[in-house]
Order: C-alpha cells, then structure tokens, then sequence
C-alpha cells in the first residue's frame, strides 16, 4: 500500500462556523471560558488536553501532551513531577506554548507565554484532591528516567500501597505545578477552501489587549 499517495488524499473540508471580531470577547481568557465550555457541551475526550511545547536554552524543542488543572486572569495551570524534563527545560527556559485542538469543533488555541510553578498551597490543594492512585503514582514515577521493566514501577506501587494503608499521602516534594501567564493567545475556526478564521490576541503593557486577525 502506498501510504504516502493516502496522505495526500487526506482531507476534510471546514465550515460549521465563523470566528469574526465583533462576535469575540475582548479578553481571551473569558473567550477562551466560552470555547472551553462548548468542547464540554459537545461531550468531547479530555477537552482540557493540551499540547505542552518547551525547548533547551539552546533552542532544541520537544512537545508532549498535559491536561489543564485550571484557567484564570493569571494564566494555564498543568502539574507534573518537577525533576522530569518538561521541568528541567521550563526551569532553564520558562518561555513556551500550548495548543488544544478540538477537531470535530474545527477549533485550535495556541497560547505563548511563561510559566512559573504555582504556589505550594494550590499544589497541595490540587494534589489533595486527585484520586488515590494518582498521588501514590505522583511518588513511585521518577519521570523521564530509564526503567529496566514495568514491574519494578509496580512492585515500588505495591511497597507504597502497604506503607500508606489507612493514612494520609502527602504531596512529593519533587511534584507540582506550573502557571503559564500568556503573552499571546490565538483563536482558529476552520472555514471553507482553507480560508481559516485566525484572531490573535497580544498583552500590550498597561492597555490590555490587542486583536488582530491574520491571515490563514
């Protein structure tokens, strides 16, 4: 099978909306809100999934996908273990960019901006509130680094199963999360014959922010 000629076959035609200024809120946060809500009505899998792109102060990029924990005037939250390497490259270099991508809505976010970890109690808060097996996972993952077999990861599940049978787990002091304060956020509608919809907000110092849209 010619797998290269069935790429080129791929396509899909947009057209369920428009994405015009004056319909659009002024503040990217609250029209974000409005989005994000939709992908919720329209029952999608894990709308808060997004795309995390950091990159080594020497420019080499890597990108994962991280769900978001909460959205607010201050910026995207994400939690993660904070000696893997999405932290390593955010502590060297905070500047990066998410992405969502909620294709039956022919809608994608892209934010730029800098992240820096959230306060210890909003990572306790949060960590509180995960599912037990989460947080003993939180402890038993030392992320990003090799692992000889998947039951050693299991067997050191079981040891902190038994340790804190009937007790309170607390939060790693290697795990939490990150805030990223966006600098710009754009806004992509699919439209038809490729003419996509591109708003893009950027933060102008002390006025807010400024809309422009581009072209597809």
């Amino acid at each position: 099978m010619d797998y290269v000629a069935d790429l080129k076959k791929l396509r899909k035609e947009y057209g369920r909306a428009g994405l015009r200024e004056s319909g659009t809120d002024p503040n990217p946060i609250e029209q974000f809100r409005k989005w994000f809500h939709e992908a919720l009505a329209a029952d999608l899998r894990e709308p808060n999934a997004m795309t995390l792109a950091t990159s080594t102060p020497d420019g080499r990029p890597s990108a994962r996908i991280v769900l978001l924990k909460g959205c607010d005037e201050r910026g995207f939250v994400f939690y993660t273990n904070q000696e893997g390497r999405k932290a390593r490259e955010l502590e060297e270099n905070p500047r990066c960019a998410l992405v969502f991508y909620w294709g039956e809505l022919e809608r994608q976010v892209r934010v730029e901006g800098v992240a820096a970890r959230v306060p210890e109690e909003e990572a306790d808060a949060y960590y509180a509130s995960r599912p037990r097996g989460s947080r003993l996972g939180a402890w038993v993952s030392e992320q990003s680094r090799p692992v000889e077999r998947r039951s050693l990861l299991e067997e050191r599940l079981r040891k902190l199963e038994a340790e804190y049978e009937g007790r309170e787990i607390p939060r790693p002091p290697f795990w939490g999360g990150y805030r990223v304060e966006p600098e710009e956020i754009e806004f992509w509608q699919g439209r038809e014959n490729r003419l996509h919809d591109r708003l893009l907000y950027r933060r102008q110092s002390g006025v807010g922010w400024q809309i422009e849209r581009l072209q597809p």
